[in-house]
């Protein structure tokens, strides 16, 4: 059974009851909450994700608890907090913006809970069987690209999070609302005038932002992880053509540590998880300023840059020093792409 087949009152009253739980990726999520409008969001915004019926058959891995304020805050300005098993790490929102709070306090339980991966910040859409990670900070088009991709066929994984298996280097699909900020709301719905988008939230701490629905075939192939095939670090330039740059094997070692959560967490299996896919997956810098010729662009690039499907094991090698650098990537000639 999904979520988008209960009613909004059958949502509304487990929220207020013993909890809605369902699955997203390889977590499950347990929510109370009485904010109000929340129904209607999980409702369109989750409505092909697996619900969970009780009695459960395995612990819920995030317990989240969205209450609203006591005493005058219930009234006046009122508002809605965050907590997950243990004090909350925000300040409180305001009552109406509870989906924001629940995508932000879900990423914070993320990574700073399933250290089981090595966690990537980065968009992951797949192709070919190969995922392509995206790689890049706020304001680079990182999510708004992931969006565009996923609209037009491309698998979702995440527009936040790759998930990495250390012991293996596969990527753990984690499929849930694409976040959408300021002027990339907008570029979506020009971009295509059916992508589902739920209500916007101005005056966060990001400015507007809106909410993007998964693809249904992306949540329903969500427990079917893939090998990472290439590396591209996206950055929007307003009028810009395509263009991309070669990077070499320490960059793209450098451009996922740099972007990882947990890189010194994980230690030395990090490490090795990172430096295996430096290696085996080639590395471009990407600069872009239209969504369809960049994704025109991408689809040449990972259809003529074909990656081995099966990855030699992970070296057991300490990390490199200053005198022994890592072996520099060969990549191949990208014909009929601009560099």
């Amino acid at each position: 059974m999904k979520i988008g087949e209960l009613s909004r009152q059958e949502i509304t009253a487990r929220l207020k009851g013993p909890g809605l739980r369902w699955r997203t990726g390889p977590f499950t999520i347990h929510l109370k909450t009485s904010a109000p409008n929340l129904a209607d969001h999980l409702r369109v915004l989750y409505q092909s994700h697996p619900l969970l019926n009780p009695p459960y058959d395995e612990v819920g891995d995030f317990h989240i608890h969205l209450s609203r304020g006591m005493g005058v805050r219930r009234w006046w300005r009122p508002k809605v907090y965050f907590k997950a098993d243990a004090p909350s790490p925000f300040s409180p929102f305001p009552l109406d913006h509870a989906l924001p709070l629940l995508e932000w306090g879900t990423n914070y339980c993320i990574a700073s809970r399933a250290h089981q991966y090595l966690i990537l910040h980065t968009g992951a859409v797949e192709r070919n069987g190969r995922v392509l990670l995206l790689p890049g900070l706020p304001g680079s088009g990182k999510s708004t690209l992931t969006a565009a991709l996923s609209l037009r066929g491309w698998r979702l994984f995440s527009d936040e999070f790759a998930l990495v298996r250390p012991g293996t280097g596969r990527i753990a699909p984690l499929v849930r609302p694409i976040a959408l900020k300021n002027e990339s709301i907008a570029a979506i719905r020009r971009f295509d005038s059916n992508a589902q988008l739920g209500p916007e939230f101005p005056n966060t701490r990001k400015g507007t932002v809106a909410h993007l629905r998964p693809p249904p075939a992306s949540v329903a192939a969500d427990q079917q992880p893939a090998p990472p095939g290439w590396i591209v670090c996206p950055s929007f330039e307003r009028g810009s053509s395509v263009t991309f740059e070669p990077l070499t094997q320490d960059q793209g070692f450098f451009q996922l540590a740099g972007n990882a959560f947990n890189y010194e967490v994980q230690g030395a299996r990090g490490f090795r998880a990172v430096a295996q896919m430096a290696h085996h997956c080639p590395t471009w810098k990407m600069t872009f300023g239209n969504l369809e010729e960049a994704i025109e662009a991408l689809e040449k690039l990972t259809d003529e840059v074909q990656v081995p499907m099966k990855p030699s094991p992970p070296a057991k090698a300490d990390p490199p020093s200053e005198t022994t650098p890592p072996p520099q990537t060969q990549h191949p000639p990208l014909t009929g792409i601009e560099r």
